[in-house]
């Protein structure tokens, strides 16, 4: 009885901390991916020290890079997404074609259904069609009014990553302290260091496959002739990071750019082409150099995925598998410590 009612315990506390994390979103969302860009940016900061850079003046550096690669990457995006915007009537025009036809269907099936019924209720009145078609774009009030928010968050993550750069050691001497006695805090605070040094070795085995698949579905892209290619590329090259999702989520936004780009059966050719990169890079390449001590549960990788982007969206979606790695690996050293 003592035991369920732990466990009891345990899953209330669990429900509760979801909860928090969830309220507290727009703080919590910067912080964990500030704190897993910390992880990641570590062997710099390690460099840094070794050349005799004090503590301050290393977390500087390293946020400074941070920040000018993710500026890099928005301003990389943005023509592709102003691009996509342009050709937006084309697609729409497209679909609608697409969506006619179906519809031409459809009433051809329910006007032959009709002839064969048998029913003798009159016809409903049908209600007034309401154009649809309108989508209320966010106006300059809006903007302003998200713009607090907006800038509270880039400046918890800016806030986080710099103090955890520079204060990550006395960080994890601390968290040895308070989870474990006194003869095993050594022990603890080494297998948090060995954690981060995983989880920062898997990022960059990631980026460097993300980086191969990114130029390559640029490549063939440029081959196929569809434009924009090279920013095709950066955009395989950032979603490849969310397993899973983000390369569905590129499929399909090929198979649009295909629609806007080419006519007949061409516009499959960018959507396929990218699967089939994907494919190899999933199936072959990310295994042989992830390596086994790296690999995790599939289940448990999409299962750490979908609540990270029901947590927190799309941050949630980059954080989550180095968060279960972590976990994985700080559990893994539990386990031989006890042995």
């Amino acid at each position: 009885m003592e035991r369920l009612s732990q466990n009891a315990l345990v899953v209330l506390a669990a429900i509760a901390v979801v909860a928090a994390l969830d309220a507290i979103s727009d703080i919590a969302a910067p912080m964990a991916l500030a704190l897993v860009m910390g992880v990641v940016l570590s062997p710099l900061s390690r460099v840094l020290a070794r050349a005799g850079l004090a503590p301050a003046a290393g977390a500087a550096v390293s946020l400074m890079l941070a920040l000018v690669f993710l500026g890099g990457v928005g301003l990389l995006l943005q023509p592709l997404a102003a691009q996509l915007v342009e050709q937006a009537p084309k697609v729409w025009s497209d679909v609608q074609e697409v969506l006619q036809a179906l519809r031409s269907l459809a009433a051809g099936l329910a006007e032959a259904t009709r002839e064969v019924s048998s029913a003798a209720a009159p016809p409903a009145t049908a209600a007034p069609a309401t154009d649809q078609s309108m989508v209320e774009m966010p106006s300059v009030t809006d903007a302003l009014l998200i713009a607090p928010a907006v800038a509270a968050q880039i400046l918890t993550f800016i806030g986080t990553l710099f103090f955890f750069l520079l204060t990550r050691n006395d960080i994890y001497e601390w968290a040895a302290r308070r989870l474990a006695k006194a003869a095993q805090r050594g022990q603890v605070a080494a297998r948090l260091r060995d954690a981060e040094v995983t989880v920062s070795r898997y990022f960059v085995t990631i980026t460097a496959i993300n980086t191969v698949l990114g130029l390559a579905t640029a490549a063939v892209l440029q081959a196929i002739g569809l434009p924009g290619a090279f920013l095709w590329g950066v955009v395989a090259f950032l979603l490849n990071y969310v397993v899973y999702l983000g390369p569905a989520m590129l499929i399909v936004a090929l198979l649009f750019a295909g629609v806007a780009s080419f006519d007949g059966a061409a516009v499959l050719l960018p959507p396929l082409a990218f699967a089939a990169l994907n494919f190899v890079e999933g199936q072959f390449v990310t295994p042989a150099l992830v390596g086994k001590q790296m690999e995790l549960n599939p289940l448990l990788v999409f299962v750490a995925l979908l609540f990270g982007i029901w947590l927190w969206g799309a941050i949630g979606g980059i954080v989550a598998i180095p968060l279960l790695l972590w976990v994985a690996v700080l559990h893994s050293g539990s386990a031989n410590l006890a042995d």
